[in-house]
């Protein structure tokens, strides 16, 4: 079976940079990029926060980046899904990796960097216009929208923070919620409904996403009277909760109620020892490309004194 000092699962910001890292450091690692090759950033057409990219970058030109950096260094990039883990080993001992549901290896120490899906609607307008009007993630691409109206789904606090944080950019914002009441925490509640550029439409639901190249419309129902209508916007912003990529997970590692991997507090290590997690795996709060690829800079330093630790 091949032993492997370090194995980072998953790519995405945290993953390649904890690659870069850990290769810097002469750790050999192995990493398997899983479904979504590049992660989050791959469907984005363009990453404006990123330092170091004055005038932008393609989010899947900047993933390619990384990934060519955490190869020159000696990084071992393979193609596959992780499928199973075992974790079960105490400190200094194997854990067991199963790859495409029939390849097993082992590994003294390993990065989870699986990241977490943004949930959508479902609907074959949203996916025809992502990254051309629609995006799960305000704070990233407000700005692309700045000046110009927009619609927001959803009625938890993601939502009423991200409605907030769109209204300083857009001269309306409407936020359609499905019930006749939020979720959101009164605090957020008020705030949503003390900015004079947010129209709130409760019991209301998205049918489609109208436009030619790119967002121009949402057709809405009013889930009461029925009645359908087209809201002008050049935006549309999903806020409707993300999934973490945990499922494999289960069982073996400490998560909240939603599915995060639990750290401790400042670090990245897990509860069990010499497996480490970065990026939007454990992270709820910032979920941002470089909070990602600095908790990946740490899981990849945390494992090299872990492995440091035992010889």
């Amino acid at each position: 079976m091949e032993q492997i000092e370090c194995l980072i699962i998953g790519s995405g910001p945290a993953g390649y940079t904890a690659a870069i890292y850990a290769a810097r450091a002469d750790l050999h690692p192995v990493m398997y990029v899983g479904l979504q090759p590049g992660g989050q950033l791959t469907t984005t057409t363009e990453v404006d926060n990123f330092p170091g990219y004055p005038e932008g970058v393609d989010g899947n030109a900047m993933m390619e980046d990384l990934k060519k950096q955490a190869e020159r260094f000696g990084t071992d990039v393979r193609w596959g899904l992780v499928s199973a883990v075992d974790f079960s080993e105490e400190v200094g001992g194997w854990h067991t990796i199963t790859v495409d549901e029939t390849t097993q290896l082992q590994a003294r120490s390993v990065i989870i960097s699986t990241g977490a899906s943004a949930q959508y609607l479902g609907l074959p307008s949203e996916e025809k216009f992502m990254g051309f009007g629609v995006s799960a993630c305000a704070v990233c691409d407000g700005f692309f929208y700045k000046g110009l109206d927009v619609v927001i789904v959803g009625g938890g606090d993601t939502a009423a923070e991200e409605a907030t944080y769109l209204a300083k950019l857009c001269p309306k914002v409407t936020l359609l919620v499905r019930r006749d009441e939020m979720r959101a925490s009164k605090a957020m509640q008020n705030r949503v409904l003390n900015t004079p550029n947010i129209e709130v439409c409760w019991n209301t639901e998205t049918l489609e996403l109208l436009g030619d190249q790119s967002v121009e419309g949402v057709k809405v129902r009013d889930r009461i009277t029925g009645e359908e209508r087209i809201i002008p916007a050049k935006g549309f912003f999903v806020a409707i909760g993300h999934k973490p990529n945990t499922d494999i997970f289960k069982g073996q590692l400490a998560m909240d109620e939603t599915g995060y991997l639990i750290t401790t507090p400042g670090k990245t290590e897990t509860v069990r020892p010499g497996v480490f997690a970065a990026g939007d795996v454990q992270d709820k709060v910032y979920r941002q490309a470089i909070t990602a690829a600095g908790t990946g800079c740490m899981a990849a330093l945390e494992a090299e004194r872990y492995l440091g630790a035992l010889h």
